[in-house]
């Protein structure tokens, strides 16, 4: 009888025991997996803080850029204001001379004097017929008066800038020279008048466009007429509207 009770209680043990095996197998295989995921979490976590701590420092330089950025703006944004206020007052003055020129070049309007305002640039315009006898590059007695009229204004504006341009029509006035001559000698003679009328010569330029800078057609006598002419440019001092410029910074 008792053997007969040891074979089940043999068959419950080891039949315990491999279940309890398989279990425990088991229980150690999710352990390692576990462990594995938990290594490849930590893994992740180290990678985590270091795109965390590499982001800080990214945002830290591009809150720097950013702030360099909008100082550069507020300064540039302050150097254009204070460019467009130098700007508007050069333009101010310029109006005031072509209003002071035509005032003071009024009596001479009627003979051939033309004063205009173009780009902000002052022009004083004068007529062959009041400075030149045809073909000729010395100066009438009524061209002379109009020159000093206009540098006695020009005295009053010692920062301008004085070009004066000779311009003639398309027809070659003497045999063997050309109007390219003509209209260099021509403002010659009246940068030497502004000169002698106490205008600074180191403001003064003279220059000849001959044919080249037509406002007319030169196939009528009458686009010939304004053809032939002396352009008077007044123009700001370039080199002291920049330094105005710099001295705001």
């Amino acid at each position: 009888m008792i053997q007969k009770l040891w074979f089940p209680a043999i068959a419950v043990i080891t039949f315990c025991s491999c279940g309890g095996g398989k279990k425990l197998a088991s229980a150690n295989a999710q352990i390692e997996q576990l462990t594995a995921n938990n290594k490849l979490l930590a893994k992740n976590l180290d990678q985590a803080k270091q795109q965390i701590s590499s982001l800080t420092g990214d945002n830290s330089s591009l809150s720097q850029q950013l702030g360099n950025c909008q100082q550069t703006v507020q300064q540039t944004q302050q150097r254009l204001q204070a460019t467009q206020a130098v700007i508007r007052s050069e333009r101010d003055k310029m109006k005031k001379l072509q209003s002071t020129l035509a005032n003071g070049m009024a009596d001479f309007q009627s003979k051939g004097v033309d004063v205009y305002n173009k780009d902000g640039i002052v022009y004083v315009s004068m007529a062959d017929n009041l400075l030149y006898k045809s073909g000729s590059a010395a100066l009438s007695d009524s061209g002379k008066g109009a020159l000093v009229h206009l540098a006695e204004v020009l005295n009053g504006y010692p920062n301008l800038k004085v070009i004066v341009l000779g311009n003639t029509d398309n027809v070659q006035f003497k045999k063997g020279s050309d109007n390219w001559t003509l209209s260099t000698e021509r403002a010659n003679g009246v940068v030497r008048v502004l000169r002698d009328a106490s205008v600074d010569p180191a403001r003064l330029t003279a220059a000849g466009k001959g044919k080249y800078n037509p406002v007319a057609d030169n196939s009528t006598a009458e686009g010939r007429a304004k053809n032939r002419r002396t352009d008077i440019i007044l123009n700001p001092d370039l080199e002291q509207i920049w330094e105005n410029i710099n001295s705001d910074k």
